[in-house]
C-alpha cells in the first residue's frame, strides 16, 4: 500500500533538509551504462536527489552540483533529437535525458540558476518560468548567506608571526573530523551491544567508530516478537557525505542525519543511548564549621642558644611593695633602719617607749659604772692606805 503523496513528501524533507525548487521524471546514465535509468527528480538546493519512483520516500542517488563544470545539450543543432545534456562534474560525467525540449530548458534553468547563483542570459522562458525561476535565485542566497560564516577579528600579532607548521592547509580541512552526535561512543561492537543490554532505559541506539578506517557503525537493539535483537548497520564515510549501507544504499550529509534516518525508518520508537546520570537520595547533615581565625599568624621567635658559663643565681624571694608613706601622727618620729640612713625608706617608732628603753639602758650603764669604782676603790684602800684621799676625790669628781 503507497503512502500519502503528502506524507511522502514531508518525509523526504526531512530526510534531505533542503528546500525544494524543481522536481520531475527524467532519465540517468553514465559513461559506462549502454542504457538510460528512469528515475524520479527532486532539485534541493544545490543537490539532485533520485529516487526509483514518486512515491519512495528514501532517495536512491543524489548529485552534488556544487561541482558542476559545465551542463552543454548533445544535439543542439537537431530540434526533434531527444532532450540530452551532458554534465561534467569534478570526478565524473553522467548524461540526463528529459521527455521534451520544453521541459528540458526547465530543467536547465533551474540547475544552472542554483550552481551559478544567476539566471542565465541566454535562456528563453514565458514571464511566469522566469518569475519562478528569480524566486528560487533570491531562496538560495538567502539560505548562502545563513550558512556563511561571519567574518573574524583580525589575528593578534604574536599569533601571526606563528610558526607555518601550526597552519592548516586545504586538504586538512578537509579532512577534519564530521560532527558527532551524542550518542556517538568509542566502543567496539562487544561493548556497544554490552551497554545497550545492560541499560535499556538508556536508549536503543549507538553511533561508533567502525574497524575500517573512516568508516562508522551504527549498533541498534531492537524489540522483536521473540524477544531484543541486536543489529549492526555500516556507514560509509566519502566525499559526497556518509553512505548507509543498506540493500537500498541512502547518502546523507552528517553523521546527525544518519541518526536522524534511522529514527524516521523506526517512527521514533526507539532513542539515541544517553549515559545514565547518578542522583544523590539522601541529604547529609556536615558538623558546623568553627571559628576561623582571618588574621595572620604572628611569626614565632626562634630560641636564643643557652648561654656555656654558669648564669647569676636570683633570689627567689620577691621584693614586696611597700603601701604609700603615711603622714606621722604626733609624738612619733623617723628613725633610720640601717647604719646607711635611707630616706625612701623609714620606720615610724613611738617616742615615749623609745626614750624609756634609753633612759633604762643609761641607768644600767651608770650602776654598772658605779658598783665597778666601788670594788676598785676597796682594792685600792687595802692594797695603798697612804693614797686614800686621792683615791677618794677622783671617785668624788668622776661622780
Amino acid at each position: 500500500m503507497s503512502l500519502p503523496a503528502g506524507v511522502v513528501h514531508k518525509r523526504r524533507a526531512t530526510i534531505t533538509n533542503l528546500p525544494l525548487y524543481y522536481s520531475g521524471h527524467l532519465l540517468k546514465k553514465l559513461p559506462k551504462e549502454k542504457d538510460f535509468n528512469k528515475y524520479y527528480g527532486e532539485l534541493r538546493g544545490t543537490t539532485l536527489f533520485l529516487y526509483q519512483d514518486d512515491t519512495q520516500d528514501t532517495y536512491t542517488e543524489k548529485v552534488d552540483l556544487e561541482q558542476l563544470k559545465s551542463m552543454e545539450l548533445k544535439f543542439p543543432s537537431q530540434k526533434k533529437a531527444p532532450t540530452i545534456f551532458n554534465l561534467s562534474l569534478h570526478k565524473k560525467e553522467l548524461q540526463l535525458k528529459m521527455d521534451n525540449l520544453d521541459t528540458g530548458k526547465e530543467w536547465r534553468g533551474y540547475i544552472l540558476t542554483v550552481v551559478n547563483k544567476e539566471i542565465p542570459s541566454k535562456l528563453k522562458l514565458l514571464p511566469g518560468q522566469m518569475l519562478l525561476l528569480q524566486d528560487v535565485l533570491d531562496q538560495e542566497r538567502r539560505r548562502n548567506n545563513q550558512r556563511q560564516c561571519p567574518t573574524l577579528p583580525p589575528r593578534p600579532r604574536f599569533l601571526q608571526s606563528a610558526s607555518a607548521s601550526l597552519t592548516t592547509s586545504e586538504d586538512e580541512l578537509d579532512q577534519r573530523a564530521p560532527e558527532f552526535p551524542a550518542c556517538f561512543f568509542s566502543v567496539s561492537r562487544q561493548e556497544a551491544e554490552r551497554m545497550l543490554e545492560a541499560n535499556p532505559e538508556c536508549g536503543s541506539i549507538i553511533l561508533r567508530p567502525s574497524t575500517l578506517a573512516n568508516n562508522y557503525a551504527l549498533t541498534l537493539r531492537q524489540l522483536m516478537p521473540s524477544g531484543p535483537v541486536m543489529k549492526n548497520y555500516r556507514v560509509t564515510s566519502t566525499t559526497d557525505g556518509f553512505v548507509i549501507e543498506l540493500d537500498t544504499a541512502v547518502t546523507v550529509s552528517s553523521l546527525i542525519d544518519v541518526l536522524n534516518y534511522f529514527l524516521e525508518k523506526t517512527e521514533y520508537r526507539y532513542h539515541p543511548y544517553r549515559t545514565p546520570q547518578l542522583y544523590n537520595t539522601c541529604i547529609d547533615m556536615s558538623p558546623a564549621t568553627k571559628h576561623v581565625n582571618m588574621t595572620p599568624p604572628t611569626p614565632k621567635s626562634k630560641p636564643l642558644p643557652r648561654a656555656k658559663v654558669a648564669p647569676t643565681m636570683h633570689s627567689q624571694a620577691k621584693e614586696e611593695l611597700l603601701p604609700p608613706p603615711t603622714k606621722p601622727e604626733e609624738n612619733d618620729y623617723m628613725v633610720p633602719e640601717d647604719e646607711c640612713p635611707d630616706v625612701h625608706n623609714l620606720k615610724l617608732v613611738p617616742f615615749d617607749e623609745e626614750l624609756h628603753e634609753v633612759l633604762r639602758l643609761r641607768r644600767e650603764n651608770v650602776y654598772t659604772e658605779i658598783l665597778s669604782l666601788e670594788v676598785t676603790t676597796e682594792v685600792n684602800e687595802t692594797t695603798e692606805p697612804s693614797h686614800s684621799g686621792k683615791a677618794q676625790w677622783t671617785t668624788e669628781s668622776d661622780s
